[in-house]
């Protein structure tokens, strides 16, 4: 989507392209559709002959540094470029952007709301169905964007500088593709790294994770965090610079995580002038985003919630938080994470159903802690869980902890077939 998001921006603005892919194959009917030629990126012959005549290349946001174009790019010296840098070098209206291991899309969606409810016209782009170099050309004309910045994209930025951007929380993810946590690490500092004096950094506060990075910004620091930080959570209300917002029962989400994404979109968005009053009507009406916890239905006393984006150990154990009784259908793909630290949520759980290619050692984690079983499939996987949870009326959570492309092509399918198996079950029910 990016690619040619990317391709489109430069040819109508006269660039010559030329795209490599790894399977050149698979994507000549849309290069046909876009006038370019497409070569082959596992060919070094070609990719040398072409960076003879190339001023940059520009990587799709998921492939990963190692990757031979890279690579050689970088031998010729090349630059490389990110998807967010051309965005910047075409269009110079403000940029509020989020980024962190969890929470990015709520938040980067919190955010726009509030600023469309104050009649800003914003559009939530980036690491989202729309990229953020194609909505710089959209005709609705916005005046600001609110861009969810992933370390893909990140990693490569030079030019990308946004009025205020938060950085959300860092743990453990993409070391597959990263190498190492202090390198993700750093792809995540780039978001503040274009900043100057005047625009606004957001951090949770006294994270020791990410302090060591909030040292060198330039930038107006505000921090958010439960019960401390400029914006904060108590037991009863969300406060900000000393002012209550919102009540907390007021709030439809309020679960711990809940309400750290809300204190984040609330600094964002006070940074960008919108009134705490606007800010609260928004809070009040949100019910959360699909595959993000969501609630999905009620069969025979279970309840039964999706979140399938949750792709990493910390992801779930948030989600976990806040649960006294549940049933976690966790796994699939690993990419490359200690799952060990999914042991803490066990006093929260009353059984494990392990899913995909990760379950045997999820088997071998949970077995003796709490009651695990495996599945070989997403209904098997509802109908063990179901069983679990039924002597003790807990709550069933799909919150995988892993990649979903072992079973799916990725998170959303994954959560729909969640949904769908759930709601067979309850029609089965009705009608046994």
């Amino acid at each position: 989507m990016t690619g040619q998001a990317t391709v489109a921006a430069l040819t109508s603005r006269g660039h010559e392209v030329v795209v490599f892919d790894d399977k050149p194959g698979s994507v000549t009917e849309v290069a046909e559709q876009l006038d370019v030629e497409v070569l082959d990126s596992t060919s070094d012959e070609q990719i040398k002959d072409e960076l003879r005549e190339a001023s940059s290349v520009i990587p799709s946001p998921g492939m990963p540094p190692h990757h031979q174009l890279n690579l050689l790019a970088d031998q010729a010296g090349i630059p490389l470029l990110s998807e967010l840098d051309l965005g910047v070098y075409f269009d110079d209206r403000p940029l509020v952007a989020i980024t962190g291991t969890n929470g990015k899309t709520t938040v980067t969606e919190l955010t726009t709301h509030m600023l469309n409810r104050s009649e800003v016209r914003a559009a939530a782009v980036g690491n989202t169905e729309v990229p953020f170099i194609s909505a710089i050309d959209d005709p609705a004309m916005y005046e600001l964007f609110v861009v969810e910045a992933s370390s893909f994209a990140l990693q490569r930025t030079q030019l990308f500088r946004p009025t205020s951007a938060a950085w959300l929380n860092l743990a453990p993810d993409h070391l597959d593709w990263h190498g190492s946590l202090d390198a993700y690490a750093l792809s995540k500092s780039k978001i503040w790294a274009n900043q100057q004096e005047d625009d606004f950094a957001i951090a949770p506060h006294t994270d020791e994770a990410i302090e060591p990075w909030v040292a060198g910004v330039d930038a107006q620091l505000i921090t958010f965090g439960l019960n401390i930080g400029d914006v904060h959570c108590t037991k009863s209300h969300l406060v900000a610079h000393g002012e209550r917002v919102i009540a907390i029962s007021d709030m439809p989400l309020a679960r711990p995580h809940n309400q750290l994404n809300a204190c984040a979109a609330t600094a964002l968005a006070l940074t960008m002038d919108i009134s705490p009053h606007l800010i609260a009507e928004v809070l009040s009406g949100f019910e959360g985003l699909e595959h993000r916890m969501e609630p999905v239905a009620e069969v025979g006393g279970i309840r039964f919630f999706n979140d399938s984006k949750a792709t990493t150990p910390h992801a779930t154990i948030a989600a976990l938080n806040g649960f006294d009784k549940a049933v976690l259908i966790v796994g699939g793909r690993n990419k490359g994470l200690d799952l060990s630290d999914l042991i803490e949520i066990a006093p929260a759980l009353v059984g494990i159903v392990a899913i995909g290619e990760s379950s045997s050692l999820l088997v071998e984690l949970f077995d003796g802690v709490v009651p695990t079983v495996s599945a070989d499939s997403m209904r098997d996987a509802i109908r063990a869980a179901t069983q679990l949870a039924s002597a003790s009326f807990a709550d069933v959570v799909l919150s995988p902890a892993c990649a979903s492309f072992d079973w799916y092509s990725n998170y959303v399918e994954r959560g729909n077939d969640f949904k769908k198996a759930v709601h067979e079950l309850r029609t089965e029910q009705e009608l046994s």
